[in-house]
């Protein structure tokens, strides 16, 4: 049973959080990355199949409901249409909530190619906030400032679902908290969930932990000099 006045106060918490993180991002780094709006492939970072598999949690999945239901700009079938893209993104990328989620790749329902991002300012996942095109290296933004974002999501997760909950790609929440599903699917997960020690790790740990293989692998292949 969900708290809902636990879950509305939750939702406040996670989007202040993401305020106070993408205007850090936005003071401190995205002047030395390149601007979106003159990029001659623009929206390609959100709609490269081969390249995105950001992962969101179920409380980063309602609160962007919520914010397509309320954007007064958007008409009533281009709300339904992300929806629609998120199922077809499911089928056609073969998405799955079990297994290593991480592998899997999908061209995010959320990028709209005349507006761009649709929950950009309210709701958009912290890999997508961290992210910019940057010429140089040491220009861009710590993995610790998404790491300690997205531990603040975790911790907010827990405090209204328990343990009912997970990190997927984005179209896979889209599709349980879709306003039109009964929500048996997500109730059914939910109690999958609850009962599971082990969760699926963040996107910030995930890379982290792809880092340290790549690192591992690069010192095992150095030749030993004698």
């Amino acid at each position: 049973m969900i708290n809902s006045l636990a879950e509305r106060e939750a939702l406040a918490h996670l989007q202040r959080s993401k305020a106070s993180y993408q205007t850090h991002i936005k003071l401190n780094y995205e002047h030395e990355a390149a601007a979106c709006r003159t990029c001659p492939v623009r929206g390609v970072c959100c709609t490269d199949a081969h390249f995105v598999n950001v992962h969101i949690t179920r409380l980063e999945a309602v609160a962007i409901r919520e914010t397509l239901e309320r954007t007064p700009r958007l008409p009533d079938e281009a709300k339904r249409a992300v929806y629609v893209r998120a199922r077809e993104a499911v089928v056609q990328y073969r998405l799955r909530v079990a297994g290593e989620t991480f592998a899997q790749t999908y061209a995010c329902p959320l990028y709209e190619p005349t507006v761009g991002c649709l929950v950009h300012r309210r709701a958009k996942p912290a890999p997508c906030i961290q992210h910019a095109c940057y010429e140089n290296w040491e220009d861009l933004p710590p993995q610790s400032l998404q790491s300690r974002t997205e531990h603040r999501i975790e911790q907010l997760n827990t405090a209204v679902y328990g343990a009912a909950w997970a990190w997927l790609p984005t179209p896979l929440w889209l599709c349980l908290v879709d306003p039109r599903s009964d929500g048996a699917e997500l109730e059914r997960l939910a109690c999958v969930w609850a009962t599971r020690r082990d969760k699926t790790g963040s996107n910030s740990s995930h890379e982290a932990r792809r880092l340290m293989n790549e690192g591992s692998r690069t010192r095992r292949s150095l030749p030993v000099l004698g």
